[in-house]
């Protein structure tokens, strides 16, 4: 008996000096640094002062405002997109069925470096976007989407929701087919109308699948930066900072401050903490 457990052990070792190597310990590294203060590797043990850096600095209260207006505004966007367009693609009697969930797939495959430059050229004065909304007298000049700060977020959220709106609706998409159909034909000879199918019927029974998606794209909009990096760098003044691109600022960008980024890292994760146990209790099942 005693041979077994010491064979489990030695079995499930290196995995576990694996997890604590590149996991556990530059977790507790990160936190150790997040109280140190000083520049470069010049450090020393400051406490909380970097906490209390954090309410003084405007820039960081620039980024997590930012931060927080995608994910207000950006992922409830997404989410119904998502959930319209599997439902639609759900239906066997659409044409091209293939055809379309492919194409609305397709963003999240895409490089980001090409839809990025693909996008400043639409978005441009001269662009295509600007030219068909003139063309269509729906505005009479160009809307300066990268050099203003309203129009600059506006942006970012179209960019988002363009290449991730199809990656969520894979999920719904997959659910929605394991539902079985019995059920909805149960519901159309009972004479229930579709609107009252999908909130009665549809939207419950995905309530996992919703919650999965969810969570995962907070975790996403908390973390956004590749998007923001090559639409508008940030700009214009900051208006699309957001936290992840202030740590890598902070990091790499201007004079290291590796304690104070290491502090602001760890907002996100608290962030993340707390946003996930709110999405969790509030679709909890009551009994």
């Amino acid at each position: 008996m005693k041979s077994m457990k010491s064979n489990g052990w030695a079995f499930i070792m290196p995995a576990m000096v694996m997890i604590g190597l590149f996991m556990i310990y530059p977790i507790l590294s990160s936190l150790w640094m997040s109280l140190q203060t000083g520049r470069g590797m010049n450090l020393s043990f400051g406490g909380f002062d970097n906490l209390l850096r954090l309410t003084e600095d405007p820039v960081f209260l620039q980024a997590l405002l930012n931060t927080g207006t995608f994910l207000v505004v950006q992922v409830p966007i997404m989410i119904v997109l998502a959930l319209l367009m599997a439902t639609l693609l759900n239906n066997p009697d659409l044409k091209f069925r293939g055809l379309l969930r492919t194409a609305i797939f397709l963003p999240c495959v895409t490089s980001l470096v090409a839809y990025a430059i693909l996008f400043r050229s639409m978005f441009a004065l001269d662009g295509v976007v600007n030219q068909t909304l003139i063309g269509l007298y729906l505005i009479d000049q160009p809307i300066p989407w990268l050099s203003d700060p309203f129009w600059a977020k506006v942006l970012v959220i179209i960019g988002i929701t363009w290449r991730w709106t199809g990656y969520n609706m894979i999920f719904y998409l997959a659910a929605l087919q394991n539902i079985d159909r019995s059920i909805y034909e149960a519901a159309r000879v009972d004479g229930v109308p579709p609107r009252a199918v999908f909130f009665r019927l549809t939207i419950p029974m995905l309530k996992p699948v919703i919650l999965f998606t969810c969570v995962m794209s907070t975790i996403g909009t908390l973390q956004l930066f590749d998007e923001v990096v090559n639409l508008t760098e940030g700009g214009p003044g900051d208006a699309t900072l957001t936290l992840s691109m202030y740590i890598y600022n902070l990091t790499f960008k201007f004079m290291p401050s590796f304690g104070y980024a290491a502090t602001v890292s760890y907002v996100i994760v608290v962030l993340v903490a707390i946003l996930s146990f709110i999405q969790f209790y509030v679709a909890r099942d009551r009994k």
